[in-house]
């Protein structure tokens, strides 16, 4: 089997040229706002972690110079060499962001003596990066506040690199978020955090070679950082639109946007120096209403009904927007014209796919029909290079009708594997399948000959002409993809096939993170690793007492389920777990036998075999399951 990437294919070189007589290509505008300010460039810009691991290296990005090659979407191109523009910049004096460390930004808003950081970048390692380069030209500032805009992992999984958990816990430093901020944070990168975070090594190409024909950027950002994720608590959450806080001389005015591009979401207004944060709801790409890695859809029409408020709110007392990701934007009617556009973004992809819906359409035939009006397809940051006109069609459709179609005969079809195999047997036999896929490759025809060898694939993942070929066919898909994460996607698939699983690069369910959860949080997390099936029979009671903070919860596993409760019960436990809270996360990490929960500092009273029947079910998943074999 080849090993090494492909040329791209005819078809795909004409698409690319078809793309670059339909856009504006001679509009620099972003080229100018991407590089405005540039203070310092860390140099070299490779980030190590304690044992010498390369977990971020911006350089490995230095070809994206010069015309787009064959082998990557032109749009894709241009939108990823203004990505990687790293360095310490200058928004405004007193705001400074440092871009190209990680996936995401990092602002810092200086004051009377400190700085308020917002966001805080994925790892620990790029989050103390991105502080010394801004400290080594600003003067050693002490971090007096830390504001996460949202629940995702990118925006907070850093902050040790800023501030210790001490200097939080003493008062020291201030931790503010949304509303709901750690519960959907935990519920994102916790409960689902298995088959998220293997998925989300698809979407980002962490694993990637960087090339031409490889990674070239997730239109967002570059790639995730592959460092240490980390999460200390706010210590001050923001509820209201209109809601002022002052830390450190520093006046910010928040208004919360739930359930936009994260489920706890906040925009930040500077009066002082006339700019706003959009955190992630106005960016120069179409964002994601689903993203490719999972999570819950994602609510456009909230969405474009806050960016009006934003627009009514701050829109007179705006001189630039920056954001969590990507470059500012300069000048009051700038700033405008670009939250316009974003919003109208969002509204019209919302409001075109229920018009469409409400005629009987299903979401892949809207997504195939909707077209973007002109003003809005030619704006740069209207482009889906993280979001897709495509794939955000089908999450409108999903959010408001779900996955069934309505056709009764898709109401209970066969799973892939038992569907493959009788497509096989449809062709012909496997060899006719793939027979039928190259033609269809050779005719330029990529989406059907991936899907024909899917099913081939999926009756023998062993067959090497299939594999050999839907390798060849992602990788075409890949290099004609304008969106990064479809990119990422493809090319990732056509390298497991090649070489073998990568597994997850980087993991957001970090133990950082689990020991944060509440008590009640983590028997969910323990809860969601039952193994029903083999639990059926299974009936058991434990207490577990927490001495430093008089709580005392139930759990019972009945029916193949774990539940919990802090009732007051009648009937005596089957054994008791006694300890501090801290203590707790060993339980969700399955570490329930006699030996590691003495290690822990857990005390055991009663039948201490129930806890080994409890572990015997528990089930914790597979972070390196299969994706395009079955």
């Amino acid at each position: 089997m080849a090993t090494t990437p492909e040329p791209a294919s005819p078809a795909i070189v004409h698409r690319h040229r078809e793309l670059l007589r339909q856009l504006p290509f001679s509009d620099t505008q972003d080229f100018d706002d991407a590089s405005r300010g540039l203070i310092a460039r860390r140099e070299p810009n490779a980030v190590t972690s304690a044992d010498g691991r390369v977990v971020w290296d911006n350089d490995t990005y230095g070809f994206l110079h010069g015309d787009a090659p064959d082998t990557v979407n032109p749009s894709l191109w241009r939108q990823s060499r203004l990505v990687a523009t790293a360095g310490l910049f200058e928004v405004v004096p007193g705001i400074y962001q440092v871009r190209g460390m990680d996936l995401s930004n990092t602002t810092f808003v200086e004051g009377d003596e400190g700085v308020v950081v917002i966001d805080t970048l994925l790892s620990q390692e790029t989050g103390a990066a991105a502080l010394a380069l801004y400290r080594e030209h600003r003067g050693d500032r002490p971090v007096k506040a830390v504001v996460y805009t949202h629940s995702h992992a990118d925006h907070y999984g850093g902050t040790k690199g800023f501030v210790t958990q001490q200097q939080v816990d003493s008062g020291e430093v201030t931790i503010l978020a949304p509303e709901g901020f750690v519960e959907h944070a935990v519920a994102e990168n916790v409960y689902a955090g298995t088959a998220m975070n293997r998925r989300a090594g698809y979407m980002y190409g962490a694993a990637l070679d960087r090339g031409p024909r490889g990674q070239v950027g997730a239109g967002l950002g570059q790639t995730l950082s592959t460092g240490e994720v980390t999460f200390v608590p706010p210590t001050r959450l923001v509820t209201t639109t209109g809601h002022q806080e002052t830390v450190d001389g520093v006046r910010m005015v928040f208004q919360m946007a739930p359930g936009t591009e994260a489920p706890a979401e906040m925009l930040i207004h500077l009066p002082d120096h006339r700019a706003l944060c959009a955190a992630e709801d106005a960016t120069h790409t179409f964002h994601n209403l689903l993203t490719l890695r999972g999570a819950i859809v994602r609510d456009p029409h909230a969405w474009a009904k806050y960016l009006t408020q934003t627009l009514d709110l701050f829109g007179r007392d705006t001189d630039v927007v920056f954001a969590s990701h990507h470059w500012p934007v300069w000048g009051a009617d700038r700033v405008t014209e670009f939250l316009t556009t974003q919003r109208d973004l969002y509204a019209y992809v919302h409001d075109q796919t229920l018009r469409l819906m409400n005629k009987g359409l299903t979401g892949p035939e809207i997504a195939e029909e909707l077209v973007l009006p002109p003003a809005l397809d030619r704006a740069w940051n209207a482009r889906g290079y993280y979001g897709s006109v495509s794939h955000n069609v089908k999450a409108v459709y999903q959010r408001y009708l779900g996955w069934f179609d309505g056709n009764p005969a898709n109401l209970w079809q066969h799973p892939p594997t038992e569907r493959a195999k009788r497509y096989a047997d449809l062709a012909g036999g496997i060899d006719a399948l793939v027979a039928a896929a190259r033609h269809a490759f050779d005719a330029g025809d990529f989406r059907w000959a991936a899907e024909l060898l899917d099913h081939a694939l999926f009756t023998d993942p062993g067959h090497q002409s299939a594999r050999e070929l839907q390798a060849d066919t992602f990788e075409q898909l890949g290099y004609g993809a304008e969106n990064g994460t479809w990119r990422n996607v493809y090319l990732s698939g056509a390298t497991e096939l090649r070489h073998g699983s990568f597994g997850t690069p980087t993991r957001t369910n970090a133990p950082d993170v689990i020991a944060h959860l509440s008590a009640e949080m983590l028997f969910d997390a323990l809860a969601i690793q039952v193994d029903g099936p083999r639990a059926w029979d299974e009936h058991l009671g434990i207490d577990v007492a927490l001495t430093d903070t008089g709580e005392r919860y139930r759990l019972t596993l009945a029916n193949g389920v774990l539940t919990h409760t802090s009732a007051t019960q009648s009937e005596p436990a089957d054994v008791t777990i006694t300890t501090v809270r801290a203590a707790l996360p060993a339980l969700a990490a399955g570490a329930l036998t006699a030996p590691e929960l003495h290690a822990a500092g857990i005390a055991l009273e009663g039948d201490a075999s129930v806890l080994d029947r409890l572990a015997a079910v528990l089930d914790p998943g597979d972070p390196d399951f299969a994706i395009v074999t079955p």
